[in-house]
């Protein structure tokens, strides 16, 4: 079997190098990630990245989508990260830790970090191990709504042994840990001194980090400004002032992006209607680039007409995806049936096809008790299948297809009314508190190159039921929830690969989400716009803000 290195994975030598037995050494990176002195260029100039969500969570703990990474990536640094290829290298810590550095043990339950002793914070205080002890506490804070708390709360005997070193002990092995501490961002021990509530500290609104850029202001509704850190530890920035732009009709996006207005599109990018004019246009670099995100139809769980395994299914034949992606996307994105982006290793390529027959999914609802009612509605039980969609309003291209579906689901008797909300109410509560019923959404189910969807798909990780990770479906399955728990203590990839494929299996069968296509985004920016990398890795375009420059 080969090693697949298309971006989205950890192939076997870097999950070997990373958590195995094996004496291997990590591959090589920048100078200024080694700790040697470099000479800095001052930087100069300034990026405009045009966002069509609002980036409105700026603790990088709390409950939070993808476009408020756009700053946490320039304010925050994690220990390491992970580049396009699935490696990883090393930002606060000194070194990625391994078996062959000492920094893991060969069972992967003992951990030993060692740090950079040359960065500080944004206000000058020193970043030291107690930071760090602070964050992975922070994370399993029961009184603090944190976002994410698998694998940390797996996390024993926390110890700094130093300023620059600190170690741990896991309560079993988690071999997805590597990629939950490549997306967690350290944030400062004594920014919260004397806060009895972290969840409202004034660090939430202003914060403070180790990043290339610093916190500079926001104006609510429109824009955030963010300033080079003239004492970052890194071979950056090069760049001395990036604003983020908040432009919710991606129409109007793409116009200031041709007018000029715009360096860069970040989320949701140039919509496919604009790519073949994009190309044309001068001084501009266009790339048509794969993606992990999955756009679907989620689902809520815990309406009771979505708790019936035949509407789901029914549902699912009544989409015409295909149609959907041809007429209103293009052609550009590919159909899929998995969370799982196709270049990963785990990807599972045998699941069922999926198949739009308007027939069939009648004849699933009939056979369900679900009966036409006097408007054509199909009701069971006094339970009418009527429900919303929703996703951010302003986005053409998702309205569109919301119209469409809305008309495929009426030929079967299904009601779904459309109700689309700002960027701001839509990705708040009302998503991750689960209070909808469905929406049209593009999602990032994995961490990093890891196959682990725990974050997603495991029961313990609906926030609407007092858990913390990103199932807002509120989907629960046992069987799922085991096959995750025995995939995450195994680190040879030939053994986890059938547990992936499994889930994936599951869940294409349960279907609390249903999967339209993959995403292939159409990226933009002016061609002086120099050092910007799409990262299959990472959820957002700023993973890399540290390198970019203006030619």
């Amino acid at each position: 079997m080969t090693d697949k290195q298309d971006g989205f994975l950890l192939n076997r030598r870097q999950t070997l190098l990373m958590l195995g037995a094996t004496g291997l050494t990590t591959i090589a990176v920048p100078g200024f990630f080694r700790g040697e002195a470099l000479a800095k260029e001052a930087p100069k100039g300034q990026i405009i990245i045009g966002f069509s969500q609002e980036p409105t969570v700026f603790n990088p703990h709390l409950l939070h989508v993808e476009c408020d990474e756009g700053v946490h990536y320039a304010v925050f640094d994690p220990l390491f990260d992970v580049d396009p290829e699935g490696n990883y290298f090393p930002l606060l810590a000194a070194e990625v830790p391994t078996v062959a550095n000492g920094g893991i043990s060969a069972d992967g339950l003992n951990w030993k970090i060692k740090l950079r002793d040359d960065v500080k914070w944004h206000d000058g205080k020193p970043f030291t191990a107690e930071d760090v002890k602070f964050t992975l506490e922070l994370l399993t804070d029961p009184d603090f709504r944190s976002w994410r708390r698998t694998g940390h709360e797996l996390v024993r005997d926390l110890t700094v042994v130093s300023p620059t070193e600190l170690t741990w002990r896991m309560e079993k092995p988690f071999a997805p840990y590597a990629a939950f501490l490549a997306s967690t961002f350290i944030v400062p021990k004594h920014a919260f001194d004397g806060v009895a509530d972290k969840n409202s500290a004034p660090f939430n609104n202003a914060p403070i980090g180790t990043g290339a850029f610093k916190w500079k202001k926001r104006v609510a509704g429109d824009h955030i400004e963010l300033e080079a850190n003239p004492d970052y530890f890194g071979e950056g920035p090069h760049i001395q002032q990036v604003v983020i732009k908040y432009i919710p009709d991606l129409t109007v996006l793409y116009t200031q992006f041709k007018t000029g207005d715009v360096d860069l599109v970040g989320v949701q990018w140039i919509t496919a209607d604009h790519y073949e004019e994009a190309k044309s246009l001068p001084g501009r670099i266009i790339e048509l680039t794969g993606v992990a995100t999955i756009e679907s139809i989620s689902l809520n769980m815990e309406r009771p007409y979505f708790k019936d395994p035949a509407v789901r299914e029914a549902l699912y034949h009544a989409l015409d995806k295909q149609a959907i992606i041809d007429a209103i996307y293009y052609g550009v994105p590919t159909p899929t049936e998995s969370y799982m982006p196709k270049e990963s290793y785990y990807y599972n390529p045998d699941l069922p096809k999926h198949e739009y027959n308007i027939d069939k999914a009648k004849a699933i609802l009939d056979k369900a008790g679900w009966k036409p009612g006097a408007d054509g509605i199909r009701e069971k039980d006094g339970v009418r299948l009527s429900f919303k969609n929703s996703t951010t309003a302003g986005n053409n291209l998702r309205e569109q297809a919301q119209q469409f579906v809305q008309q495929s689901f009426r030929d079967i008797g299904v009601e779904m009314t459309i109700s689309n909300l700002p960027p701001a109410v839509m990705w708040g509560d009302y998503w991750m508190m689960s209070q909808f019923d469905s929406v049209m959404v593009g999602l990032t189910p994995l961490i990093g190159p890891d196959p682990d969807p725990s974050d997603f798909f495991k029961s313990t990780a609906s926030p609407a039921k007092g858990g913390t990770g990103q199932n807002t479906w509120v989907y629960a399955n046992a069987e799922v929830d085991a096959l995750m728990e025995q995939g995450g203590a195994l680190f040879v990839p030939e053994e986890r690969l059938p547990i992936y494929k499994k889930v994936q299996e599951l869940v294409r069968k349960d279907l609390p989400m249903l999967p339209m296509f993959q995403y292939m985004q159409v990226r933009g920016r002016k061609a002086d716009v120099d050092g910007f990398k799409g990262n299959i890795n990472n959820r957002i375009d700023t993973w890399n803000i540290r390198d970019w420059r203006r030619k």
